[in-house]
């Protein structure tokens, strides 16, 4: 029986950016992969089209549905939290709901726990510690996955990550093609994800681009805005497809618990019984 592959992100659309090329591998290698999305992304920026009637996280939840049909996602598990947001402040709880960032550790990990426990996972996919760009949630994912592994017994945990030097090099690639919406903030990058040393497993997927497209694709809303801007997802899907394969045609990832000096990994589940 090959292993399973379950992926834990913030919001939908997340999955897209950093593993979408990595789960439509797996998922045409023979593994089933599974997709957990802590938050429905409900504050997420976007036009009034799709936020105006309240039901943006009912939306955002339907894009990574097709996002994950793109990819070939055996299953799509929403833990049911809401979006703690991007801004200085963390909103209200609204009803019903907790803000993930709010979330007691035991009870968020305990939940995908039991997701790791059903699926028999053998290697789970979270994010670094910084949390990529240090969005709240995505740094609570770091916690809620290393915590949730524990309980499961889960034998891989793997931080989507991307070399700091890396994606600063991209982005400013693609600056030269591109102008980028006011939002996007180059030199973050050079501050946020993972230094180069610290990568343990860099997994080419350009034979998945296609795929990857389709599933950036998929998640409309985070492509759109009412001052007619071009949003960074957009952005992305703008860039031609040669420009972009090569963009995106690695993903990389941290294991924590791998011995310094070890070689650099090209599969997620090498070394897996």
């Amino acid at each position: 029986m090959t292993p399973t592959l379950v992926a834990f992100h913030a919001h939908p659309d997340d999955e897209a950016l950093l593993t979408s090329g990595t789960l439509a591998r797996a998922a045409a290698e023979g593994h089933r992969v599974v997709v957990v999305v802590a938050t429905d992304g409900d504050l997420g920026l976007t036009s009034s089209e799709y936020a105006a009637d309240g039901r943006l996280g009912e939306r955002r939840l339907e894009e990574l549905r097709r996002s994950a049909s793109a990819l070939r996602v055996a299953r799509v598990v929403y833990l049911g939290y809401a979006d703690s947001g991007l801004g200085p402040e963390t909103h209200p709880d609204p009803p019903g709901r907790v803000r993930f960032v709010r979330a007691p550790l035991e009870e968020a990990a305990s939940r995908l726990a039991q997701v790791l426990t059903e699926e028999r996972a053998a290697v789970l996919l979270t994010y670094d510690r910084n949390g990529g760009y240090g969005h709240r949630d995505h740094v609570r994912v770091h916690e809620v996955g290393a915590r949730a592994a524990e309980l499961a017994g889960t034998p891989r945990v793997l931080q989507a990550t991307v070399p700091r030097d890396t994606i600063a090099r991209a982005v400013d690639l693609a600056a030269k093609v591109y102008r980028f919406p006011p939002e996007f903030d180059r030199d973050s990058f050079k501050r946020a994800f993972s230094a180069r040393s610290e990568i343990t497993h860099r997994v080419p997927v350009w034979r998945y681009a296609a795929q990857k497209r389709a599933s950036m694709r998929a998640h409309a809303s985070q492509s759109s805005a009412d001052d007619g801007a071009d949003r960074t997802l957009a952005a992305f899907l703008r860039i031609p497809r040669p420009l972009f394969d090569l963009v995106f045609g690695r993903e990389w990832f941290v294991d924590a618990a791998q011995a310094p000096g070890m070689p650099v990994s090209r599969d997620v589940f090498e070394g897996l019984g």
